[in-house]
Formats: structure tokens, C-alpha cells, sequence
């Protein structure tokens, strides 16, 4: 009897023992997902926000690019009206080239040098060869005279495209400024969304690290959380192994006293075997069993 009711204890404890661990893992497999579904929320809100990074980007990218188109605009206009006022100022160097600085004093002299000619032959006497040798001179300083008066008249002419060259050189290099001042307003403005694009692209990147971070601490508590759920689903499998055995115990030990009880209903008449029954139960109550002879 004490043999059994130390079996009895035994099993009893070994019972409690297995529930109360199996209670402790379905407490920490609950908490762990709980714990998962709370990191699980937050890598989807970092994951939200990745998104609206996203499209601010996308936004700040096509204005930056606009700025830049504008800017690349005015810079090619720039750049051509530049080249046009090279196109000039080259013209009006192969102008003034053809400019002679002394041409109207030589108009002048050329003309006072006929003229005396002239005078000389009106008033001077002379013998018939000299005179046509003074004749041939005067025809010489005016044929001369005639050629650099054309040249003359033709400087005055480059004298004034010259004029025209150099204010319509002023006028495209004052465009060129202008054009220049709005290359370098929109460039500005596309840096600065450049930098804004860039500091976009930083909070993208430290983003999807912390929701990469957060889906691995994720997945690894999960892990856990299953791990703990297989071993407390062990420990559910052991308490229903030990509470059958039990229950079979149990129902062994019910069959054998109704077996008892059976045989001595049946012998009741028979002093001997009622004897054998009296110590067949006798042994059955020393091993702590309830003993029925009724019929």
C-alpha cells in the first residue's frame, strides 16, 4: 500500500509538473506574438513611410528635372547668341582692317596737288612739251585723287556698319547676360532640389534598413514563438499520455474489484470458496481497494 500510494503521488506530481510547463510555454508562445505582431506593425508603418519617401522623391526628382530642362534651354539660347556676337565682332575686325586712319588728309592732298597743277598751268608760260608733261601729271594726281576719294567714301559706309556692328554686339551680349543670369537662377534651383532629392534618397535608405531590421527581428520571434508552440504542444501530448494512463489504471483496477465482487456473489453459498474470497479481498483491501460482496 505505501508502494502505491507513493506511485499514486508520484504520478500525480509528475501530472502538475508537466501542466504548469505547459502553461508556462502557451504564456510565453502568446507573449512572443504578441511581441511579433507589435514589431510586424511597426517594419509596415516603415514600410508605409518608404512609400511616401517614394512618391515625395518621384515629385522633387520631376521638378528638379524641369529646372534643369529650363536651365539647359537658356544655356543653349546663351550660348548662340554668344556665338552670333563672336560671328559680329570677327565682321567688324575684317572691317576695320580695311580702314586707313590717313584716307581723307590723302583726299585732301591728292586734290590740293591737281589743283596746283592746275593753277600752274593756267598761270605759269611754258613750252608746248612741258605742258603736256604737266598735263599727263595732272591727269595722274586725278585719277589718283578719284580712287582714293571712292576709297574714302567707302570707309564712311564701313565707318557706319562698324557703328551698327558694335551696338548690335552690345545688344546680343546684354541678351547673352540675361540668358546667362536665368542658366544660373535655374541651376540653383535644381541644386537645391538635387540636395533635397539626396537627403530623400538618405531617409529612403536608413528607412528600408529599419524595416529590414524590423522583418528580421520579425521572422526570428516568430521562430521562437514556434518553437515554444511545438514544445508546448509535446507537453499537451505528454499530459494526455499520462492522464490516460491514468484513466487506464483506473479502469484496470474498477474491472479487477467487479471481477472480485462477481466471484464472491457467486460463491456465496460455498463456505470454501467464500474462504478464498475472504482472503482474495483481504489482500485486495491490504492494497487499498474497496471491497463490495453484495449481490
Amino acid at each position: 500500500m505505501p508502494n502505491r500510494d507513493s506511485s499514486k503521488k508520484k504520478d500525480v506530481e509528475q501530472l502538475r509538473d508537466a501542466e504548469k510547463k505547459y502553461q508556462a510555454y502557451i504564456e510565453k508562445r502568446n507573449e512572443l506574438n504578441d511581441m511579433a505582431r507589435l514589431i510586424r506593425e511597426e517594419r509596415d508603418m516603415l514600410n508605409g513611410n518608404r512609400k511616401e519617401i517614394k512618391e515625395k522623391m518621384d515629385k522633387i526628382k520631376a521638378e528638379r528635372d524641369k529646372l534643369v530642362l529650363k536651365m539647359r534651354q537658356h544655356k543653349e539660347i546663351r550660348n548662340k547668341i554668344q556665338q552670333q556676337a563672336k560671328e559680329l565682332i570677327d565682321a567688324k575686325r575684317k572691317k576695320k582692317g580695311e580702314v586707313f586712319r590717313n584716307l581723307p588728309l590723302r583726299v585732301e592732298e591728292l586734290k590740293a596737288d591737281f589743283q596746283m597743277l592746275e593753277y600752274r598751268q593756267e598761270t605759269v608760260p611754258m613750252s608746248s612739251g612741258k605742258e603736256n608733261d604737266l598735263i599727263d601729271k595732272i591727269r595722274q594726281k586725278k585719277a589718283e585723287y578719284e580712287k582714293f576719294k571712292k576709297l574714302l567714301e567707302e570707309q564712311k559706309v564701313i565707318e557706319i556698319d562698324l557703328s551698327d556692328k558694335d551696338n548690335a554686339i552690345d545688344v546680343l551680349f546684354k541678351k547673352a547676360d540675361e540668358e546667362h543670369e536665368k542658366v544660373q537662377k535655374f541651376y540653383n534651383e535644381s541644386q537645391k532640389k538635387h540636395e533635397e532629392f539626396m537627403k530623400m534618397v538618405n531617409e529612403l535608405s536608413i528607412s528600408i534598413n529599419e524595416a529590414n531590421k524590423k522583418h528580421k527581428e520579425f521572422i526570428e520571434i516568430k521562430n521562437e514563438a514556434q518553437t515554444i508552440h511545438e514544445k508546448a504542444f509535446e507537453m499537451r501530448s505528454k499530459i494526455i499520455a499520462i492522464r490516460g494512463e491514468k484513466r487506464k489504471q483506473h479502469d484496470e483496477a474498477r474491472r479487477a474489484i467487479q471481477e472480485q465482487n462477481l466471484q464472491a456473489r457467486n460463491a456465496v453459498f460455498d463456505k470454501k470458496k467464500l474462504d478464498e474470497i475472504a482472503d482474495e479481498s483481504l489482500d485486495e483491501l491490504k492494497k487499498g481497494k474497496k471491497i463490495s460482496l453484495s449481490g
